[in-house]
């Protein structure tokens, strides 16, 4: 299997394959338990955020490419997910009528992460087919941007290791596929509720972890074009990824479970995540 096939494969298992056993499971019980999503998210992210100090971004420096050049592939990471966020939000924020003064700046549920609770409020109001379907297309939207820098870790770390069984490329793609689960659960149950069958909703559900092959085949290219390239793909993705992690993941995981766990949880992720690294 040639190194493009298997960034494919092992991707878009965790893409894929995460988000649709997450439709399985919310088409099967339309619930999920508040407190084990969050700490599974925090426990992710703590992971995901050891991976991405202590490895990518090392290897990004062991490079030789010049320290400046990586901090600003960094920041453009962060600043370029940030503010496609940004935009999102602003535009569809006040569709939703929870969405006010009162409510935290940042997602404090999984509907509300992927904006699965616009396509829910377009149902309920019984809005015209236009309606519901921009309010897919942004949703989908929505899931793209979430999954993308994933995908883009997972592809950076196979161009730095060359193989899925060395280093923290198939740790990442197992976290990411188990990360996805919650999140393909918020995506099917308001589909389900909204009518559509069970069938279709979970083919759907699995379909919006499609973009995060598209990431990692974007970080596997960047990074084969030679040590410049690699260091921009492990900084893009490094970027990219401490914003889904400090600026979606770990709020929404605080705000889903109003206590001292998961941050607790962050830490028990973060020293795996270094065993991880160093065993």
């Amino acid at each position: 299997m040639s190194a493009l096939e298997s960034v494919i494969l092992i991707t878009a298992a965790a893409g894929v394959g995460g988000t649709g056993l997450g439709g399985i499971i919310g088409g099967l019980f339309k619930k999920d338990s508040t407190k084990t999503v969050s700490l599974l998210l925090s426990f992710a992210g703590g992971v995901m955020l050891s991976i991405v100090c202590f490895d990518l971004l090392i290897s990004a420096i062991n490079t030789k490419t010049n320290i400046g050049i990586i901090i600003a592939g960094v920041l453009i990471g962060i600043a370029l997910v940030s503010l496609l966020n940004y935009i999102i939000d602003k535009r569809t924020n006040s569709e939703v009528p929870h969405i006010d003064a009162d409510h935290p700046r940042t997602a404090d549920d999984l509907k509300e992460l992927i904006h699965s609770d616009h396509l829910e409020t377009h149902r309920r109001n019984k809005d015209s087919r236009a309606s519901l379907f921009i309010a897919g297309a942004v949703m989908a939207c929505a899931i793209a941007l979430h999954n993308l820098p994933e995908g883009m870790t997972i592809g950076a770390s196979f161009a730095n290791s060359k193989s899925l069984f060395t280093g923290s490329a198939l740790v990442l793609a197992v976290l990411i596929g188990l990360h996805n689960i919650p999140e393909g659960m918020a995506v099917a149950v308001p589909l389900i509720s909204g009518g559509m069958s069970r069938g279709r909703a979970i083919a759907v559900t699995a379909l919006s972890g499609a973009p995060t092959i598209i990431g990692a085949l974007l970080g596997f290219w960047l990074g084969d074009i030679g040590p410049l390239g690699l260091a921009l793909s492990l900084c893009f993705a490094s970027g990219a990824m401490l914003y889904v992690v400090f600026g979606e993941i770990l709020p929404q995981a605080i705000l889903m479970y109003r206590s001292k766990s998961p941050a607790f949880s962050v830490i028990v992720g973060m020293m795996v995540g270094i065993l991880i690294i160093y065993l």
